[in-house]
């Protein structure tokens, strides 16, 4: 199987798809695997060679208990997967978390990156716009079977689910460790990237659902805002996984933006 090594010899399990001339790195969210990009994957497999990729922790990747997970970290391991390949510059498309560590590649390598797309993401705590306290008491509940439903309701509209019955690879990688769960919420939670980001030389795209409560839609102006020259589209209706319910609509926008 395919595996790149860190600088902490951590194997990271990965994925190459489609034969385009330039590549795109898809960046998944937070405690989940390459599989998040099942759905939407193939519209970019025509046009490029795509590179998934599971995290440190999760799938096929090695799960170090040690102090090395933070999103900035993840954005290093993904170089590491494309030096691995002798990607030079490719186009970057991260969403949720994986937004957060594009942010990060973009900035810390301006010259590995071509074009940036951040989706359904944010700069972080400090400066973004959390989710309320109802979606935070919806997901802690003690109920499981009810906090997975609450999730899923975060991810997709009630006429989805009601006519897409699973299985949903949006909701965390089954069989994760619990120290790999508690350090990737945790990367998530201290990601801080707002004195980084008038550094993001590359053109970039902020795509947003406009009802979204699980990352609030109103992260997608400041990042626009922030980034240098950004373009932010939001799209009327959907809820966290755009990319894959609202797909008819966010993959074309995409394409568009990356082959521009």
């Amino acid at each position: 199987m395919p595996y790149a090594r860190t600088t902490d010899d951590t194997a990271l399990y990965y994925e190459v798809h489609g034969e385009g001339e330039h590549t795109l790195l898809l960046l998944a969210g937070q405690s989940n695997s390459h599989h998040w990009w099942d759905c939407a994957r193939p519209d970019f497999d025509a046009v490029f060679r795509t590179v998934v990729l599971d995290y440190r922790g999760i799938g096929r990747s090695g799960k170090p208990d040690t102090n090395s997970y933070s999103t900035r970290g993840f954005a290093a391991d993904a170089l590491a997967v494309l030096d691995h390949l002798g990607a030079g510059r490719v186009h970057v498309y991260g969403t949720s978390m994986g937004g957060r560590v594009a942010q990060w590649l973009a900035a810390d390598h301006p010259e590995r990156v071509r074009r940036l797309v951040l989706g359904c993401t944010s700069p972080g705590a400090p400066h973004g716009v959390e989710r309320d306290d109802e979606v935070r008491r919806a997901l802690a509940q003690p109920d499981a079977r009810a906090a997975r439903r609450a999730l899923l309701e975060l991810m997709y509209t009630p006429e989805w689910l009601a006519t897409h019955p699973g299985p949903y690879n949006t909701i965390g990688e089954r069989g994760t460790p619990s120290h790999v769960l508690r350090r990737h919420r945790r990367a998530s939670a201290d990601h801080d990237s707002w004195a980084a980001l008038p550094a993001i030389a590359a053109p970039t795209l902020v795509v947003h659902g406009t009802d979204d409560r699980f990352n609030p839609t109103a992260n997608a102006p400041l990042l626009a805002e922030r980034i240098p020259d950004a373009r932010m589209e939001l799209i009327e209706g959907a809820r966290h996984a755009y990319f894959e319910e609202f797909r008819a609509v966010a993959s074309p926008l995409v394409l568009d933006f990356l082959t521009a």
